[in-house]
This record gives C-alpha cells, structure tokens and sequence, in this order.
C-alpha cells in the first residue's frame, strides 16, 4: 500500500458536488452473456466491458433485463476463491465504512483505516429488489481516470464469505495494492495479501428513480462512516470526500428517517450530515422530500 499525506486535493478546487450523469449501458446483454460463453474468469473483465455502465433515469428498460442463466452464471465467478495462506483485506466504500455496520457482518475483522483507491468510480447505481419497496445503493465500476476515498481493513476467511453473502449482487474483485494510497502515516500492509472490493454487475446497474430512490437512512450511514474515519484521524475534509468522489447524486431523494423532523432521536449525527449535504449539495437537499 502506498503511503500519501491526508489530504483531499484530487477532489478539485470547486467546493459544489457536480451531479453526474453517464450514458446507457447499450448492448449489456450481449456483453454479459459473450463473456459467460467464452468462460471468462472474473468479474473485472466484463464490467470493464461495459463502459457505460449505468443507465440515465427513464432509460435502463431500454437496455432489457439480463437473462437470468446469464446472471448466475456471473454471480458465480463474482465471488473467487482466496488464496488460503494470503491475508485478506476488504475495501469497504458504502455501508462498510461505518464502524457499526461493518461489525455486525465482520465482528472480528481488524481496524479499519482510510485510504484512496485508484480505478474505480463510486456512485449511486447499485438497484435494490424490482419486488416490493426499494432503493438505489452505492456502487462501484471500474474507472480508470477516477478514485475515492473508502477504508480499508484485514478479514479472516470466514469473514469473508460473510460479506459476500451481504454482498449478494456484487462481484468481488481483486484491488492491486498499487492503487491503494494510505492516508495515514502507519498504514497497514497490504502487498503480502489480497485486497478485494465489491463492484456492480452490469445487470444490477442504474441510476436513482422514483422507484428505486436514494434513501436518508442509508445516506447516514455512509456519511456516518466518513465522519468517523475523519475525526479517528484527524483527516480534515474527509466527509465532504466522500461527496467529491461519488457519483450520480440525484432529485430521486427521500428522507425515510424515523422522526424526519427530530431525526437526532435516531440518529446522533443528523445535524453534521444535513449541514454538510446543505453546503455541498444545496439544490438537491433542498428538494429531499419526507416519505
């Protein structure tokens, strides 16, 4: 792992988080099912297939659903066997950077630290269930003119396959330790092992809607996990980071806090993460509707 002083510089001068949009996913199917039939190994070599990764709001049904024996048969080489004997680390960029979240999967895991990862973009285009109430999560492709901020932390074997039965609709895909930077001065290593990080399979990818929107609750634990790994340590502007280097925010937004109008009852950090969404991302936040 490479070592970098704590600072947010990569993040632009322009403190205003650009709302992103990206191209439709075009000819997904085909994409996904060649690679299934020419026994690709590895998710990585399919996603970054597939460019365009998320579909504009209004335009993922254009793309047409993935078949079904197409995705199980990404879904299994989604999650790869480790090498038993390497230590294995875990790069945790949504829910796992918050320390509560992260322990209820991985109890035993070892501290997590901050880092930047270099080739992949963070966004909002993980789709929840089509059945029922969902949401749009976090999620990452491979991207190699962007990086973010996330945390890294060391993992036992059995850990592992916990998350990646949390990480269902993921693939688990192998980081190179050079594009891991420590924003810490004692950072752990990480060459003697293996680094993973969960990235969207080309069939769960799309952008926010009114169907699936971003969802408060989860926001709060995301941000949450930032300002924690900000205030361990002392790494000033890590939080509006974690902004700066996601993608796809959108007016698809609901705020599903219980007690929306005394959310501090629930949760501690309301009042810091509204007023950093409201300095950052003052169009969108204003136009957040209670649900």
């Amino acid at each position: 792992m490479k070592n970098t002083p704590p600072s947010n510089d990569r993040c632009g001068a322009n403190p205003r988080i650009a709302v992103q949009r990206v191209q439709p996913a075009r000819h997904l199917r085909s994409v996904v099912s060649a690679a299934v039939m020419l026994g690709v190994t590895g998710c990585a070599s399919i996603l970054h297939s597939v460019t365009a990764d998320t579909a504009a709001p209004g335009t993922s049904k254009n793309a047409g659903p993935v078949p079904a024996h197409a995705q199980n048969s990404v879904r299994e080489e989604c999650h790869p066997e480790p090498a038993s004997a390497a230590p294995q680390y875990i790069i945790g960029y949504g829910s796992l950077m918050q320390d509560e979240s992260r322990q209820r999967t991985s109890p035993n895991a070892g501290p997590a630290q901050p880092v930047d990862v270099s080739g992949f973009r963070r966004g909002w285009f993980a789709k929840g269930s089509a059945v029922g109430f969902s949401t749009t999560f976090l999620g990452v492709v491979p991207d190699a003119g962007s990086h973010l901020n996330a945390v890294a932390y060391r993992i036992d074997l059995t850990e592992l396959k916990a998350t990646d039965r949390r990480e269902t609709s993921y693939c688990r895909t192998k980081v190179p330790s050079d594009d891991v930077m420590a924003k810490v001065p004692a950072p752990m290593q990480m060459r003697d092992g293996e680094a993973w990080i969960y990235v969207n399979t080309p069939g769960a990818a799309a952008t926010p809607t009114a169907q699936h929107p971003i969802v408060q609750s989860y926001v709060d634990i995301f941000l949450s996990g930032c300002f924690e790994q900000e205030e361990r340590f002392k790494l000033q502007g890590f939080a509006r980071e974690c902004l700066a280097t996601t993608a796809n925010w959108s007016a698809n937004w609901v705020n599903d806090r219980v007690y929306p109008r005394r959310p501090f009852i629930y949760q501690p950090r309301a009042g810091q993460i509204d007023l950093l969404l409201s300095r950052e991302l003052p169009d969108l936040f204003s136009r957040i509707r209670i649900e």
